[in-house]
């Protein structure tokens, strides 16, 4: 199996479950800006890592659109199964990704730091 194969599957999954995301999963706990930063596939195609990043008002919320999104593994790897052919449909691990996050509170302490220059 070649290493772009795997690239090429891991792209084709992130733009699927970005739609089934949007589209497809209907619970209202599901809230706040979901991304998928990322999707690594095993050289085998049977594992997907799914990198998550959830900006919602507080953790509370986040923390149940994660679990709700985790819940619902069962329902995206189906779709998956039936929008995307491969022999296999790979199993679905959703992994929380804050890097988003810590960059925006980076970018916002950075800017307090100017500002302070500036009047200082």
């Amino acid at each position: 199996m070649s290493y772009q194969r795997a690239q090429r599957v891991a792209e084709e999954i992130k733009r699927e479950i970005s739609d089934i995301i949007m589209n497809g999963i209907k619970d209202p706990r599901v809230s706040g800006l979901i991304s998928i930063t990322g999707v690594r596939v095993s050289d085998d195609l049977r594992h997907a890592k799914v990198f998550v990043s959830i900006y919602g008002e507080n953790d509370l919320d986040k923390n149940e659109t994660y679990e709700t999104l985790k819940n619902a593994t069962g329902f995206v790897r189906r779709e998956i199964g039936s929008r995307i052919r491969l022999r296999y449909t790979p199993d679905i691990a959703f992994v929380l990704d804050e890097s988003i996050e810590y960059s925006i509170n980076i970018s916002k302490l950075l800017k307090e730091v100017g500002q302070d220059n500036h009047e200082g």
